[in-house]
């Protein structure tokens, strides 16, 4: 049985705005919808997640997905100039970022050909780059005055509340081109509706604006709300930036991290838009999470279906057992399979010091391991007070004096873990100069 796209996103937080007949059109047969993506880097970022979940429902109601690939914004770049994301991008990286998007998009899309609603994935880009300025404000400008551009909320706020800058007239006219891509999926992939931020309801209800007056036909809008973190911070960025969905650029370890440190009151709205559990399920879960919120249930769920559903369940088995390792409650087993950059990432910005590699490979007793060579300790004395009171571990493994560090040790072929007690950690990083 199919769902009620309409109906689905709004018991599931994702409903902002929606134009009057929608759910009864989409009620009315098999329609398709799209939402815009920014090409300006190879992978996406968790930002854009929200989006292609709506997109994901909405083939799962039995409709069509169209992924649009925002390339001929990606051309011209940003043009405030207030974005260093978003930057001006030549014909092959914008090919290559869209492959890799797809490969992305993919996880979540069916593509393929063997289903009536298989996903589309299209590139503005395409459609814009031989129609010249001449034709466009011909055959679109002249449909759309500057009365009704004015009238937009995002125009109106940036020239009432700008600083002074101006607001240029490539970002006055951008509503203009993203109305015509609502007009061209229109007419060539019978595209009735159009879905985003509640940030561009404007540009959305421009589209919807020139496919009545050119086609005489009736387009459609909807929105989700801009998701915001309890704490006011910004949604999707961290310390070091964006959290992306390539593991290359955000692994998969952080990419669980992030999610698992989420607020209870984030967690809990998260857990319906980020997921696709049902709502008995949620429901069920949410109460669970509130008899015993010490426990985490909602974040710990939230980050394994996010990191099964983005990487692999392979990755989250990794990732589960390197946060394990974090708090201390992990096996020296576990630890020496850690790979090189998940151990960086688990004890990033723990105290450390280097030792040359051939001596450690020669044999590093745990007094000099401790203090001379590594400071981790203040004194010889105070290293063998510790060990002798077995407060000393070894990549998680209790040593005494007599305990002599090797090359067998390395986790990565590069690290050793220190640790005193169950907070205190130290780092010996194996060197060949």
């Amino acid at each position: 049985m199919k769902t009620n796209f309409v109906k689905e996103l709004q018991w599931r937080g994702m409903l902002h705005d929606v134009m009057p007949g929608t759910e009864e059109h989409l009620l009315s047969g098999m329609q398709s919808a799209y939402v815009g993506i920014d090409p300006t880097a190879d992978s996406l970022h968790i930002g854009h997640l929200v989006g292609v979940m709506m997109l994901r429902h909405f083939q799962l109601a039995g409709h069509r997905p169209i992924a649009l690939v925002g390339g001929a914004t990606g051309m011209i770049g940003d043009p405030s100039g207030k974005s260093a994301e978003r930057n001006l991008l030549d014909e092959t990286t914008l090919r290559l970022n869209q492959e890799a998007i797809k490969g992305q998009l993919a996880r979540f899309l069916d593509f393929e050909g063997k289903v009536d609603n298989a996903a589309l994935l299209v590139n503005n880009y395409d459609w814009m780059k031989p129609m010249s300025f001449l034709a466009f404000i011909r055959d679109v400008g002249k449909h759309i005055t500057v009365n009704y551009m004015m009238a937009k909320d995002s125009v109106r706020k940036r020239i009432t509340e700008d600083s002074g800058e101006g607001m240029s007239f490539t970002e006055f006219s951008y509503q203009l081109v993203q109305g015509y891509d609502f007009l061209y999926l229109y007419r060539n992939y019978q595209c009735t509706l159009q879905m985003g931020g509640s940030d561009q309801w404007g540009n959305i209800t421009t589209g919807t604006e020139l496919i009545r007056r050119i086609e005489g036909g009736k387009g459609y809008a909807l929105t989700c709300p801009l998701i915001t973190k309890a704490d006011g911070t910004k949604f999707g960025k961290t310390e070091s930036g964006n959290v992306w969905l390539d593991a290359h650029k955000t692994s998969p370890y952080k990419f669980f991290q992030y999610w698992l440190n989420t607020s209870d009151e984030d967690a809990e709205k998260y857990i319906k838009i980020f997921t696709f559990m049902g709502r008995d399920e949620i429901e069920s879960l949410v109460a669970a999470h509130l008899e015993a919120p010490h426990q985490r249930q909602l974040q710990r769920k939230l980050a394994e279906e996010l990191t099964v559903m983005v990487h692999s369940a392979e990755d989250l088995e990794r990732a589960a057992k390197a946060s394990t390792i974090l708090f201390g409650q992990s096996t020296a087993e576990a630890i020496k399979e850690l790979d090189r950059q998940t151990f960086e990432e688990i004890f990033e910005g723990v105290p450390q010091a280097e030792v040359p590699l051939d001596e450690i490979q020669g044999g590093l007793d745990m007094i000099a391991a401790l203090a001379a060579k590594t400071g981790f300790l203040k004194s010889n004395g105070e290293a063998r007070r510790e060990l002798g009171q077995n407060a000393i571990s070894v990549n998680k493994t209790k040593v005494d004096e007599a305990y002599t560090i090797t090359g067998q040790d390395l986790i990565g072929g590069k690290y050793i873990l220190l640790q005193r007690g169950k907070k205190n950690y130290y780092v010996l990083v194996a060197s060949e100069t």
